[in-house]
């Protein structure tokens, strides 16, 4: 239910005319009620914004080599349709990741897998998903207990020749998460694994959350498609 809301509210900010410059603040509006609504603090959601650094350094280039009209801001020839296009970015690309954070931030791992099966996606998308979720910690736990046994033996590299030691921990780390992750996966067959998970016994969500996903949902649509008649 909250992943089709997201993903509708996604592709309604998607579908947005980058004039429509209300329109992406009613869009924010909704991103900041939901994360009020499920008391997200805002220092959370922005440090977890950073993932989006790449795009905007790709958008600040977009006005120097862009082509068409020029502008002169100070010592700067900008390209107008450049400008047009680093907004287009910055906006949807800030409103995108901030849905999906605050879907990942009020909604169990479990219950996401679940509604991707229900939205019909690929039983192996969703099960190479799940297995990922399940043993990132476990390769993470491994990767601590590497880097304390380097630092026990003494391993503090001053110049790059010393660093190829990385090297060998990183294939090393590899090798036993490949060796792992195929020890689970034949304990797997020999329980009669077919290929997917059990369905696990989820009831099904309240009215009211409903209601809730379509008014958002709705509300986004409303707002791109104002946009486009106004434009």
């Amino acid at each position: 239910m909250k992943l089709a809301a997201t993903l509708l509210f996604v592709g309604a900010v998607v579908a947005t005319p980058r004039e429509a410059f209300w329109v992406f603040a009613g869009h924010a509006a909704i991103v900041g009620t939901a994360a009020t609504i499920g008391r997200i603090p805002f220092r959370f959601l922005a440090r977890r914004l950073v993932i989006e650094i790449p795009f905007l350094l790709f958008a600040i280039l977009l006005p120097l080599v862009g082509r068409g009209e020029r502008i002169d801001v100070w010592f700067l020839s900008l390209s107008r349709e450049g400008l047009w296009g680093a907004w287009n970015i910055l906006a949807k690309a800030t409103l995108g990741a901030a849905a999906s954070i605050v879907l990942a931030a009020t909604t169990q791992v479990g219950d996401l897998l679940l509604g991707f099966d229900r939205l019909k996606v690929p039983r192996a998308f969703t099960a190479i998903m799940g297995f990922m979720v399940r043993y990132l910690d476990v390769i993470i736990g491994n990767l601590d207990r590497m880097r304390v046994a380097l630092r026990s033996r003494g391993y503090a590299p001053r110049w790059i020749g010393e660093a190829r030691a990385l090297g060998a921990t990183a294939g090393s780390l590899f090798i036993r998460s490949y060796e792992r992750g195929e020890r689970v996966y034949l304990a797997m067959l020999s329980r009669g694994y077919a290929g997917s998970m059990p369905d696990p016994d989820h009831t099904a969500a309240p009215a009211a959350e409903w209601i809730g996903a379509a008014l958002v949902a709705g509300l986004a649509a409303g707002l791109a498609a104002i946009g486009w008649i106004l434009r």
